[in-house]
């Protein structure tokens, strides 16, 4: 029996059209702005610098290469970090909400129950992660995670990102389910040593693998905890 399942989270517990269609322009619409009217708060002034160090200018061109990274859909940290800040804001007034596929709910609080710990890894800030959980259309999940983990430890598609979640979370490899929508990410959980899992939903246009267990539904992992 897995011990712990690791989740993807875009295309595999939650919609890529959330995020394509929600969160992004929500905080592209409202960039500017935010950085104009927090500009003296430690935590953005800290990422307008990263950016400035990066690329030159002054901070209006640091704004707008933020906006042309975003455009681009570029995993930068400053990026990542200003897009969570201006989320939160957008969870804690109601204006938004994370979506949650509601098996992926059902399947994550039964595996809870059943005593298989949950953690999180993805590409989006471990910040906009724990709000789209405690904000979901279903409900706050955010209790149910004991960790989260984002590219701050390493590519999705390097095996050693997946080695390195091992070594924090204090397990082998091998007892560790990784569900995600990516093959590629599959692949790299594999060569680590973990068990992979595809989650294929066909509104998000998954590309079924041809080399990975595959599931419709978190419904589906039910098997897999007495199985792994």
């Amino acid at each position: 029996m897995a011990e712990l399942l690791l989740t993807d989270i875009e295309g595999t517990t939650s919609s890529i059209a959330f995020v394509k269609e929600t969160l992004f322009p929500y905080a592209r619409a409202r960039l500017r702005e935010f950085v104009a009217a927090h500009r003296e708060t430690p935590e953005v002034a800290t990422q307008i610098e990263a950016v400035r160090s990066e690329v030159g200018g002054d901070e209006a061109d640091a704004v707008e290469t933020l906006v042309a990274w975003l455009d681009a859909d570029r995993k930068a940290g400053p990026l990542k970090a200003l897009q969570g800040l201006i989320w939160e804001a957008g969870y804690r007034d109601g204006t938004l909400r994370g979506h949650v596929y509601p098996d992926a709910a059902r399947g994550l609080r039964r595996a809870k129950e059943r005593g298989v710990r949950l953690a999180v890894y993805s590409s989006g800030s471990v910040r906009a992660q724990r709000l789209l959980f405690e904000h979901s259309t279903e409900g706050d999940l955010s209790g149910l995670f004991e960790a989260h983990f984002d590219t701050r430890i390493g590519p999705k598609r390097e095996a050693e990102s997946y080695r390195a979640i091992a070594r924090s979370l204090g397990l082998a490899p091998g007892r560790i389910l990784f569900t995600s929508d990516v093959e590629a990410e599959l692949d790299a959980a594999e060569e680590a040593g973990l068990a992979p899992v595809q989650v294929v939903r066909p509104p998000d246009g998954t590309s079924p693998s041809a080399r990975h267990r595959k599931v419709s539904s978190f419904d589906d992992l039910d098997p897999l905890w007495r199985e792994s």
